[in-house]
């Protein structure tokens, strides 16, 4: 048995051993005692921050990854439609190296673009809270991807995934609950080996996934240039962005 299988093993009987979890509906954030716990333990402190930031708990969010600087940027969206950067924690460890997941055990943490819908939350996780980013996505089985599970979780433990400390994963996940309760349909989670500059990508030209981040940077700067996460679709085995204004 690999080390995947250990842990997709481990997160099934976890499902049994915690407790029911309640789902009023497919739209709704699935939820434990632990979950449940853990928001009312950080939202006052999040919204008291929030406000103080010209921001409001409840509103879209928008999460960015970025491998190098093992960084999770958390943005939020303010009254005139552009999203802010909020606050920024420290990935407590990843598996793998600089480059995207290709194969089921290859132990590598994704890279692309993603989106996180209510039913993805796990509150019952092994890892104390986590989320599912929908690896493979379409662009990954373009390419012949494998893999599942791939997650954002706590308890500060990778097998190609992104962990976080406890008390930090139950702030992003309060984030994303507050946002779903407050109508957003899904969270853009987009995944970056580096932040996507011309002199970064340049350092890097001779890569074996030069040409791939190359089509990353195209979104990377969509977002930069409008504070607005674009839309992603795959066209040719390429992601492809609309721009969206705020």
């Amino acid at each position: 048995m690999n080390a995947r299988s250990v842990f997709v093993g481990l997160a099934s009987i976890a499902l049994l051993l915690v407790g029911p979890v309640a789902l009023a509906s497919a739209t709704d954030v699935p939820s434990t005692a632990r979950s449940r716990a853990a928001v009312n333990r950080v939202q006052a402190g999040l919204a008291s921050d929030l406000e103080d930031a010209g921001l409001r708990l409840g509103s879209p969010v928008f999460l960015r990854i970025l491998k190098a600087d093992e960084e999770l940027e958390a943005w939020v969206q303010g009254d005139g439609g552009r999203f802010v950067l909020f606050r920024t924690w420290p990935i407590c460890t990843f598996s793998g190296q600089l480059g995207p997941k290709t194969a089921q055990g290859d132990l590598q943490a994704p890279e692309g673009f993603y989106f996180v819908s209510p039913g993805r939350m796990n509150p019952a996780s092994s890892f104390h809270l986590s989320f599912n980013l929908g690896y493979p996505n379409a662009y990954d089985r373009a390419h012949g991807r494998t893999g599942n599970y791939l997650m954002v979780h706590g308890s500060c433990a990778s097998i190609g995934c992104y962990a976080m400390t406890d008390p930090v994963i139950e702030q992003i996940w309060t984030l994303m609950e507050k946002a779903f309760e407050g109508g957003q349909p899904f969270v853009r989670t987009h995944v970056f080996p580096f932040r996507m500059t011309d002199e970064k990508l340049a350092a890097r030209a001779d890569d074996p996934w030069a040409d791939f981040w190359g089509n990353l940077a195209e979104g990377w700067r969509a977002f930069e240039e409008t504070k607005v996460p674009p839309n992603v679709r795959v066209e040719d085995k390429r992601y492809v962005f609309d721009r969206l204004e705020p």
